[in-house]
C-alpha cells in the first residue's frame, strides 16, 4: 500500500472502529475504509516491493478479512493484497440501508476499489464472496485482471443437506428460532459445529487457530446486528439463486471476460463438488483445481496449493500479455 492515503482512510495495526481482541497476523496492518454512508475495515500486507499487482480478497457468510491471512501469506511476495471485512461482518458496521443482497455487496466491493483507485486486481472470492466476486468481474470487467473463486455460492438445482440451515435462515422468524435452539451453546460447540461443517479435516485447525476461532465467535455472537446479519445475507443468496435472465449468476459467469481460476473440495458440505464440471464449463478459457480432501474453506485448510496454482494462472497470464504486446510492436 502507498504511503499516502486516500480521502476517507484511517491506517492502524488495530481495528479503527472496534477496539479489542481483533487478531491481525504477523506482517498484516488494518485500516478502515469510509465512504458516503459506507465503512468497511480492510486488513492488508504492506508490499514486499514495488510494482506487485494489486489482489482483492473476500469472504464468504458468516466469515471475515482473517479468513485469507494464510493464503495472503504465501501470496505475498506475488500481489500486493488486501482483504475486506463485508459490510456487517468481521469489524465492519452494518450498512445503513440493512442491504446484503449480493448486488449490495458487489456494490460496495466495487466501490471501495474506484475509491481507492487499485484497479484492475487479481480479484479472490470464497462462497458468498465467490458470487459477489462474479458479479463484480461480469459488470466491471475494468476493475478485475483475473479470477479466483474457492467453492463459489452459484445456484444449484439440488442444494447440499448440509447448506439447508443457511437457507432456512432466509425465512421469516427462523434465526429468531435458531437462537432460542442455540441459546445454551457455548461458543466453543458452535466453533466445533462451523468447524466439522467447513473444513474436510477438522484436525486441521490447530489449537491456537481454534482457540482464536472461539474468541471471534463469542466476540460476534454480541453483536446486536448478528442475526440480522446473517439472516438478511441467507436471504440474499436464495434471491441470487432464483434470479433469472442477464442478471442470474451463472449468466453472468459467462460474461466474466478475466481469466478464472476455480477451486472446488472434494468434502465440501455447503457447495456440491459436482458444480465444477459446469462452473468451468461457464467461465470462459478457466482452469479447475479440485482438491479431494478439502471442504468448503480450502484457502484455509490447502493455501500452498491454492497459491501454486494461483501464482501459474498469474505466470501465464503474463505471458500471455506479453505475446500479445510483441505480436502488436511486429505490427
Amino acid at each position: 500500500m502507498s504511503s499516502t492515503e486516500p480521502p476517507g482512510v484511517r491506517s492502524t495495526t488495530g481495528p479503527a472502529s472496534q477496539a479489542g481482541a481483533v487478531r491481525v497476523a504477523d506482517g498484516e496492518q488494518l485500516r478502515t475504509v469510509a465512504l458516503p454512508g459506507l465503512e468497511m475495515n480492510v486488513r492488508f500486507r504492506p508490499p514486499q516491493r514495488a510494482g506487485l499487482p494489486p489482489a482483492l480478497f473476500v469472504h464468504g457468510l458468516g466469515g471475515s478479512s482473517q479468513n485469507w491471512s494464510a493464503l495472503m501469506e504465501q501470496l505475498a511476495a506475488s500481489v500486493d493484497g488486501e482483504a475486506v471485512d463485508l459490510p456487517g461482518f468481521g469489524w465492519s458496521p452494518p450498512p445503513a440501508d440493512r442491504d446484503y443482497s449480493v448486488t449490495a455487496l458487489a456494490r460496495a466491493v466495487i466501490r471501495h476499489l474506484d475509491a481507492a483507485g487499485r484497479g484492475p486486481v487479481h480479484l479472490f472470492g470464497n462462497s458468498l464472496g465467490g458470487a459477489v466476486s462474479t458479479r463484480v468481474a461480469a459488470v466491471r470487467p475494468d476493475l478485475v485482471r483475473t479470477l479466483t473463486l474457492v467453492s463459489p455460492a452459484l445456484p444449484e438445482l439440488r442444494v447440499q443437506r448440509a447448506a439447508v440451515p443457511t437457507a432456512l435462515l432466509a425465512l421469516p422468524g427462523v434465526a429468531a428460532l435458531f437462537g432460542r435452539l442455540t441459546h445454551g451453546m457455548t461458543a466453543e460447540q458452535r466453533t466445533r459445529g462451523v468447524t466439522a461443517l467447513c473444513y474436510g479435516d477438522p484436525s486441521r485447525v490447530t489449537a491456537e487457530g481454534f482457540r482464536a476461532a472461539v474468541e471471534e465467535m463469542e466476540r460476534r455472537m454480541a453483536l446486536p446486528y448478528f442475526w440480522d446479519a446473517m439472516t438478511r445475507s441467507s436471504r440474499g443468496i436464495v434471491d441470487a439463486y432464483t434470479l433469472g435472465g442477464q442478471h442470474g449468476l451463472w449468466r453472468q459467469a459467462q460474461r466474466v471476460l478475466a481469466p478464472a481460476l476455480l477451486v472446488y473440495g472434494g468434502r465440501d458440505q455447503l457447495v456440491s463438488y459436482r458444480m465444477a464440471r459446469r462452473a468451468a464449463a461457464s467461465f470462459r478459457g478457466s482452469r479447475l483445481l479440485c482438491l479431494p480432501e478439502a471442504g468448503h474453506v480450502a484457502m484455509m485448510e490447502y493455501p500452498e496449493v491454492v497459491a501454486a496454482a494461483f501464482r501459474d494462472l498469474l505466470r501465464d497470464t503474463a505471458e500471455r500479455v506479453s505475446d500479445r504486446s510483441t505480436e502488436d510492436g511486429k505490427g
